[in-house]
């Protein structure tokens, strides 16, 4: 949510303030949250379309709910119930990564899991070396925290959208992806939030491919923004790290995926 909004504000600073100004080019953002009409709303049309509810099921969520499965109005008892009955196909399976199981969070099963993952980048960031190497000033920060739910803060930004559209306007690059086993914020309601900016579209879409095998799927519109799909990945880059490396070194060139 915060990528296109502090872009914006760099660019503005950038005319008034800074000399030299910050050399800033563009941006990248992989699977973001964007706006909740966009994001949570698409969920469902997603596991529609990834066989995890019935034809039946979807047929009526969107006869009854008319596309509104995040904040059902209270009155409509047939579409909350219906919600319900999505819940109970999908809420044991690992959004983050719908191909992998979803792990307990115990002795026996941490190491199996991608999470364990994020155990091992805390240490290794808050390792005095690494902080050393990386000119983290003792003061700035005590610790590094992967995800810091706690940070308090104003969610006052409740669309990134009007920040992707000004960022167009000034001329900055960007390159948007997901990876399509992610049904947390899924390439479903990135698309549609994309569509709403009315950029014409250069490159339709096509496989991205990494030697001779399709690595995902790709389209480049008017504005500059590149969108991209991870065949296989999940909700962040480490499900697919060679594929991600991969796509931004070509985008971060000027290369076409």
């Amino acid at each position: 949510m915060v990528v296109p909004a502090l872009v914006q504000e760099i660019s503005k600073g950038n005319y008034v303030c800074c000399n030299p100004p910050i050399n800033l080019q563009g941006y990248v953002l992989g699977n973001p949250s964007t706006e909740v009409a966009f994001d949570y709303n698409h969920r469902i049309p997603y596991a529609h379309g990834m066989a995890l509810i019935s034809d039946e099921l979807y047929e009526s969520l969107k006869r009854i709910c008319k596309g509104e499965y995040e904040n059902v109005d209270p009155s409509n008892t047939e579409c909350l119930k219906l919600v319900e009955e999505y819940h109970k196909c999908v809420d044991k399976i690992n959004s983050a990564l719908i191909l992998t199981p979803l792990c307990e969070e115990s002795e026996d099963t941490l190491p199996d899991c991608y999470t364990y993952r994020y155990v091992l980048t805390a240490y290794w960031t808050n390792d005095e070396s690494v902080r050393k190497a990386l000119q983290i000033h003792k003061e700035s920060k005590e610790k590094w925290v992967r995800c810091n739910w706690g940070m308090p803060y104003t969610h006052d930004i409740k669309s990134s959208v009007p920040y992707h559209m000004n960022n167009s306007i000034n001329g900055y690059r960007s390159l948007i992806y997901n990876g399509d086993h992610d049904m947390f914020v899924p390439f479903l309601g990135t698309q549609a939030w994309i569509r709403s900016l009315n950029y014409s579209i250069t490159d339709d879409w096509r496989p991205w491919m990494i030697s001779d095998q399709i690595a995902g799927y790709t389209r480049t519109y008017s504005n500059k923004m590149t969108f991209a799909t991870i065949k296989g990945g999940g909700h962040t880059v480490e499900y697919k790290p060679e594929e991600s490396y991969i796509m931004f070194q070509r985008w971060i060139n000027g290369q076409p995926l």
